[in-house]
């Protein structure tokens, strides 16, 4: 993390694809505390290299039995929110990868600014899994339910100029300017009322918070189920000895 002219940038690196793990939650917590203890009035999520976040560590999830993955998927849920209720801006920086839990992320994230390598999915289905870490909401409520089904229910990717067009990203830029243009946003915001900004993002998430809640609940319940079925252990194993999972 750094921090510049009341500007924060996080950047994730955790080689090599940022994937997220229980280690991975710990540390963005103790940052985001760190974080919130500055003088910040906005802040840019990026990731290292070709990836955002390339989505969750399958090994160690392969480990889990149902209530472990319950309890990663609403820890993970709520690690993730302190970025949607921060009382500043967050603008996500998708340099590359953002699947499954990075896609996630990212819809924490006030908006995005996507470089035109960067490509979106929630896979979890070709693991016999769902979205844990709040995709089954957040997804819907960025880009409609229809095509929220589609990209969840089939796994497929989209690509930047794709992800714009179903407003998943607010705009996106050729690779090498993407921290430029991001900065720039960021900017353009720190020069405004602080006060005034947070005042609008609080008030602009009001309204849907209480069902939301619920929801989550309802998908951490039911991401833990997962792990009790003989799909998701073939889909993982599959996934680990890089073959197709016969389901």
């Amino acid at each position: 993390m750094e921090i510049y002219e009341q500007i924060a940038r996080i950047r994730f690196d955790n080689s090599p694809l940022n994937l997220i793990n229980k280690e991975f939650l710990e540390k963005m917590e103790k940052k985001l505390e760190v974080l919130f203890s500055e003088d910040v009035r906005a802040a840019v999520l990026t990731g290292k290299d070709d990836s955002f976040i390339a989505g969750a560590d399958i090994k160690e999830m392969k480990k889990m039995d149902p209530e472990e993955a319950r309890y990663f998927s609403s820890k993970g849920q709520r690690v993730f929110d302190r970025l949607r209720n921060a009382p500043f801006p967050v603008i996500g920086a998708i340099n590359g990868h953002a699947i499954g839990g990075g896609l996630e992320l990212a819809l924490r994230c006030d908006f995005l600014i996507a470089s035109d390598e960067a490509f979106f999915a929630l896979p979890e289905v070709e693991l016999g899994l769902i979205p844990g870490l709040g995709g089954t909401y957040d997804l819907a409520e960025a880009v409609g339910y229809a095509r929220a089904k589609e990209l969840i229910f089939t796994g497929k990717r989209i690509d930047a100029d794709s992800a714009e067009e179903w407003g998943l990203v607010n705009r996106v830029v050729p690779d090498e300017d993407l921290m430029e243009e991001t900065r720039s946003t960021a900017r353009r915001i720190v020069d405004k009322s602080p006060t005034a900004v947070k005042k609008a993002k609080l008030t602009m998430a009001l309204d849907l918070e209480r069902q939301r809640e619920k929801a989550l609940r309802v998908e951490s319940d039911r991401f833990g189920e997962c792990f009790k079925e003989e799909d998701s252990s073939e889909g993982m194993e599959a996934f680990l000895e890089n073959r197709e999972p016969d389901f």
